[in-house]
């Protein structure tokens, strides 16, 4: 990843998924806040201004929802890997950088999660 790439960013996204080690977490749904910084798969929308060569945020969200919405990983660490594998895959993205947190997962702590970049 370069400081000078081109970024498109999704940020306080927020899905309803039923992800945690706990018994009782399988039974709960939970609402997780999703941040994402994703590598533009191509500079051409920059200068062409053309959607069809722009990355769809609309699909990447819609994608993004319905994953949380079925996705079978009780960890965190798996659930950001799929998200990153999702976007890298099936959006051509050279790089994304996933930031997955529970709000209000522990008492006294507003949210607690994990980022990666792949």
């Amino acid at each position: 990843m370069s400081e000078t790439a081109n970024r498109i960013f999704i940020h306080d996204m927020r899905v309803t998924t039923r992800i945690g080690i706990y018994s009782w977490e399988a039974h709960i749904p939970q609402t997780i806040r999703l941040d994402l910084e994703i590598g533009a798969p191509s500079a051409e929308p920059f200068t062409s201004g053309r959607f069809e060569d722009a990355l769809d945020y609309a699909a990447v969200v819609a994608r993004l929802r319905a994953y949380a919405a079925r996705h079978e990983h009780p960890l965190l660490e798996r659930f950001a890997e799929g998200i990153a594998e999702i976007v890298r895959g099936e959006f051509r993205a050279p790089w994304v950088r996933v930031r997955v947190a529970k709000l209000g997962a522990l008492p006294g702590v507003k949210e607690i999660g994990v980022e990666i970049v792949r």
